[in-house]
């Protein structure tokens, strides 16, 4: 079975499971709540295996799993209980500092106790602080529906820069060095095809979605930049790391982090454009 035809499987399969439990308001999204979780600890493994390979220093794998995880709950406990939600970024704190503290009463020798904070602190950032921004988008006004604006952008970004680069963009490849196979054609038809849809969007359905068309194309602007970057961001780290995919749990797209790394980065920018232009 080609990588090709998997991908397009888990887009026409996957994508629409995703947006149907994103109907199931009840306890704020209590699926898609689950998803976030499991997606999180599994790409934070994936990601502790790469810089295992590479011998990179680290805290014990339980160790930064239970401050991912913890990390969810927490945010999911303050949403059903309608706690100002810094106490997430409160709760990043206090793991970065028990880290420190860990690592000071334990550690019998320090060269490597930098990077090995370094390490962990940016695995519980990029897989457990970051991702609390989706669950965090269940709370903004008519949260069933800003929730699939967002998956729409990211998942219409991803695949029109996946369908025009490969149509249209051989000639334009190569000009990001972390990514060679992408291309400008790619890019460009990614962000086009978000816009697009969020537009789609609100004109088929004008009562739900009350922001501006200008708002609404800023955001998606923003957003599938986002999305984007992301992409390139996890380009980077296997590049650093020499990995080819982070995992193989993803049918003709690797692991959970290969299939979320456009999520991870685009989901604080959404929550954050939100706040400002939802008018």
């Amino acid at each position: 079975m080609s990588k090709v035809f998997k991908r397009l499987c888990v887009f026409f399969i996957g994508v629409p499971l995703i947006l149907f439990l994103v109907s199931f308001s009840y306890l704020n999204h209590i699926f898609i709540q689950l998803l976030i979780a499991l997606f999180s600890i599994f790409a934070g493994n994936e990601f502790y295996n790469m810089l295992s390979v590479k011998s990179k220093p680290l805290f014990s794998k339980s160790l930064l799993l239970i401050c991912i995880g913890f990390l969810q709950i927490i945010c999911y406990l303050a949403i059903l209980s309608n706690i100002n939600l810094e106490i997430v970024f409160w709760v990043y704190i206090f793991e970065l500092l028990l880290l420190l503290g860990f690592e000071c009463l334990n550690a019998k020798s320090f060269e490597l106790s930098f990077e090995k904070f370094s390490n962990s602190a940016f695995i519980i950032l990029y897989c457990g602080f970051f991702i609390t921004f989706i669950s965090r988008i269940t709370t903004l006004p008519e949260p069933s529906y800003m929730l699939a604006l967002y998956l729409i952008i990211v998942f219409m970004c991803d695949s029109g820069a996946w369908f025009f680069g490969v149509l249209f963009g051989k000639s334009t490849r190569g000009i990001v060095a972390a990514s060679p196979n992408k291309s400008l054609v790619g890019f460009i038809g990614g962000i086009v095809s978000s816009i697009a849809s969020a537009v789609l969007v609100k004109y088929i359905f004008p009562e739900i979605f009350n922001l501006s068309y200008l708002n609404l194309v800023i955001i998606s602007l923003i957003t599938a930049i986002s999305a984007i970057i992301g992409d390139l961001v996890e380009s980077v780290i296997k590049r650093s790391l020499d990995c080819k995919d982070s995992g193989t749990m993803i049918p003709g797209r690797g692991g959970v982090l290969d299939s979320i790394d456009s999520l991870l980065v685009a989901a604080p920018v959404f929550y954050i454009a939100i706040q400002f232009l939802f008018k």
